[in-house]
């Protein structure tokens, strides 16, 4: 099975401290990989006027609830950025490229698109790590309002959080500090291409699948999960010796006691089979 090389950006990523990624174009990047002949100045530019009509239409923007208001006028009203309902688990939804030329995504793309805007002047404006979709929190932890992106950046109060939650989670759930936490910037780049990766396993398209695994680890090598991912489908290819590798790279990362063993085991389950059926 070939595996497609990283780029240098992508490489870089995984090396930079998390603040200083910037999502919208760390996103740029990514969806690169799978447009190699684009050019991506326009699409920073369309980025950067994003930034550029919020500034006008936030400029006495005060309060987070206006700010709030600002945000979703320019991403949903001006620019036409909305979820994709009819084709929901389209590929392109999670393609910021693609999402950029449609003005569909995600709940996770286009929280990027409109958390980054934001923060190009200075607002804080956070993904949360709400499970099955991703909302946004304009202002801080003690002064802040959630909005939901895929739904035209409309405000989102605690009695729909708490329906969101239950529809996901079931009807006994109530929110949690945990699923209302924000996303670390690698977090949410890992959350975009869990999507994507989910969604080619789904179709039976396993080589881009581990392509997606692979970039998963590239710009998140502390990210278990992606290792994870990665070894059982390398197992699956027949190709034993590079899932042993993602396996050892994940035991180097993990703390946990439990997980440990399970890894551990894993490995035991390989040895000796080095070699047999690989491509």
């Amino acid at each position: 099975m070939a595996h497609s090389a990283p780029t240098d950006a992508i490489l870089q990523l995984g090396l930079m401290e998390d603040e200083a990624i910037d999502l919208d174009a760390a996103a740029l990047q990514l969806a690169a990989l799978d447009h190699p002949d684009v050019d991506l100045e326009p699409y920073v530019g369309q980025l950067n006027g994003f930034t550029e009509a919020l500034a006008a239409t936030g400029a006495d923007a005060e309060t987070v609830e206006e700010r709030a208001q600002a945000l979703a006028r320019v991403m949903a009203a001006t620019f036409g950025f909305s979820g994709d309902r009819t084709q929901y688990d389209d590929p392109a939804n999670a393609d910021i490229i693609r999402v950029i030329d449609r003005r569909r995504g995600l709940p996770v793309s286009l929280t990027i698109l409109y958390a980054a805007a934001a923060r190009r002047l200075g607002w804080s404006v956070d993904p949360l790590n709400t499970p099955g979709h991703v909302l946004a929190r304009v202002g801080s932890e003690t002064e802040a309002v959630l909005i939901d992106p895929f739904n035209g950046g409309r405000i989102v109060a605690a009695e729909d959080l708490a329906a969101l939650l239950r529809g996901v989670l079931g009807p006994a759930t109530a929110p949690t500090i945990e699923h209302v936490t924000p996303m670390s910037n690698r977090s949410v780049l890992v959350r975009l291409l869990m999507n994507q990766a989910s969604r080619a396993e789904a179709a039976g398209d396993v080589a881009r699948a581990l392509t997606l695994y692979e970039r998963m680890t590239v710009i998140a090598p502390d990210h278990g999960q992606g290792w994870w991912e990665r070894a059982r489908l390398l197992l699956r290819a027949g190709e034993i010796s590079s899932a042993r590798s993602s396996l050892s790279a994940m035991l180097e990362i993990t703390r946990d006691p439990a997980l440990r063993t399970h890894i551990c085991s894993a490995l035991d389950s390989l040895s000796g089979r080095d070699g047999i059926n690989e491509r």
